[in-house]
């Protein structure tokens, strides 16, 4: 029988202090990163679609209706009877404009056709936003 001492045997430990720091500050960050993920959108009850594709342009310019029927371009509360106005300061020559336009559900669709006819009037490609469906 082979009986020795084992007080000189080294033990193998790993200290993991470092990272659970690291792992805290990069969970941290990419909550962070998602709340800020897109700052132009106004938080909205988007109504439901099946097809949940979104287009995307070289200019995109954000449009929302809240339920209080209140116009915001790109954040900034605009009144209707300025929305073309607006819309068309936006526009740069030669460049092509896609509105996406978001509409809270409780919104009536005349408000909604109101913003598609002064986009067809100013010839820019409107894309209404929705949420897909879930199962």
């Amino acid at each position: 029988m082979n009986i020795r001492n084992r007080r000189g045997k080294p033990t193998a430990e790993v200290h993991t202090a470092a990272l659970n720091d690291i792992m805290f500050f990069l969970m941290l960050f990419f909550l962070l990163a998602s709340a800020v993920a897109n700052p132009q959108v106004v938080k909205l009850l988007l109504p439901k679609s099946s097809a949940g594709e979104q287009s995307v342009a070289k200019k995109t310019v954000t449009v929302s209706i809240t339920a209080d029927l209140a116009y915001h371009v790109d954040k900034q509360t605009v009144p209707y009877e300025a929305l073309e106005q607006t819309l068309q300061a936006q526009m740069n020559a030669g460049e092509e404009v896609t509105i996406m336009l978001y509409a809270d559900s409780t919104v009536p669709i005349q408000n909604v056709i109101s913003v598609m006819d002064v986009a067809n009037r100013l010839k820019i490609k409107l894309v209404l936003a929705t949420e897909p469906k879930k199962d």
